[in-house]
């Protein structure tokens, strides 16, 4: 076989998706790294929040980039709930409340991302972490009420919306705890040791 330098150019393109990139990202992945380590749900942190097109340098974007995961899996389930067909009103009402839940973590989850986008320094800080902190709360207790409506419901449908909702609840959590990080990060007085 003859080997050409367009070969060689050949096989480095198609392959070079393979190979590690590039030193400039590293920062972005240490930050999802290192905040991811300690969340509720590591594994599906780091996997969300490295996978996503928005690198964060920061642990407040990062936050923000987490609460827009979040939304984007509250609407997935949300549209999925709304294709499934309940076999009785139960089941039916069950899940028009869960679909109705989900908006409502939705519009949660916007007013999270306002707080966080309005964080400064100083006498503000404070009020705007509470209310990032109450929103992303509200949405993850939502998510856990839709869960509850299905308590008693065919096991089928309840399998599937269980896992669904979980994942969501699981990536609203993860987002609850970096946007908690925030707090801790901007300089609670420490306890006297």
């Amino acid at each position: 076989m003859i080997r050409t330098p367009y070969f060689s150019l050949f096989i480095l393109l198609i392959f070079s998706p393979l190979f590690p990139k590039s030193r400039a990202d590293a920062p972005n992945q240490d930050l999802v790294r290192t905040s991811c380590v300690h969340a509720s749900y590591p594994a599906i942190c780091l996997r969300t929040l490295s996978t996503c097109g928005s690198p964060a340098t920061t642990p407040r974007e990062l936050a923000q980039v987490a609460v827009k995961v979040s939304i984007k899996r509250v609407r997935k389930a949300s549209d999925f709930l709304s294709q499934l067909k309940g076999s009785g009103r139960r089941e039916q009402g069950a899940l028009s409340d869960c679909i109705e839940q989900m908006g409502d973590s939705v519009e949660e989850l916007r007013k999270t991302m306002s707080a966080l986008e309005h964080l400064q320094r100083g006498g503000n800080f404070e009020w705007q972490m509470s209310n990032a902190e109450t929103w992303a709360s509200a949405a993850l207790a939502n998510e856990d009420t839709c869960l509850d409506g299905f308590k008693e419901i065919d096991v089928k449908v309840r399998s599937d919306v269980r896992r669904k909702i979980t994942n969501v609840a699981r990536v609203t959590s993860n987002a609850l705890y970096l946007i908690n990080c925030l707090d801790d990060s901007h300089g609670k007085t420490p306890s006297a040791s």
